[in-house]
């Protein structure tokens, strides 16, 4: 069965009070609850922005080089994601359509490809 991505960038994300977090919060959580139920969750994690970047990793040489914060050029921060395991875009729309309302801020659905096969074609360039 497929997996998708459901996520959101922290810029899209309008300023909100503790209490209206907590209130998102609470909505987020109780929709989890309904996807474990209903055995399409796979794994979640919110709350992440631009001050909860480690660090950044570039390749130069063939060596990796490592820089505190964010990549430098980076203008959009990933602010929290949901990973879910269903049989189609559709039920992944469903889901994506009830955090955003819970949340009330955009989601952005990924399908993950469902083999190596697949993301070489889409990369790859001809020569």
């Amino acid at each position: 069965m497929p997996k998708y991505l459901i996520a959101f960038n922290d810029e899209w994300v309008p300023e909100h009070t503790a209490e209206e977090l907590r209130s998102k919060s609470e909505a987020s959580r109780a929709l989890l609850e309904e996807m474990t139920a209903a055995g399409v969750f796979l794994f979640a994690e919110g709350g992440i922005d631009a001050s909860t970047a480690v660090c950044s990793v570039v390749s130069k040489d063939g060596k990796p080089v490592f820089t505190d914060g964010p990549f430098a050029e980076t203008k959009e921060h990933l602010g929290g994601f949901t990973v879910v395991e269903v049989p189609d875009d559709e039920a992944a729309r469903y889901w994506a359509g009830r955090l955003a309302v819970a949340l009330d801020w955009p989601q952005e659905v990924h399908r993950f490809p469902s083999d190596l096969n697949e993301v070489v074609e889409r990369h790859a360039t001809d020569v």
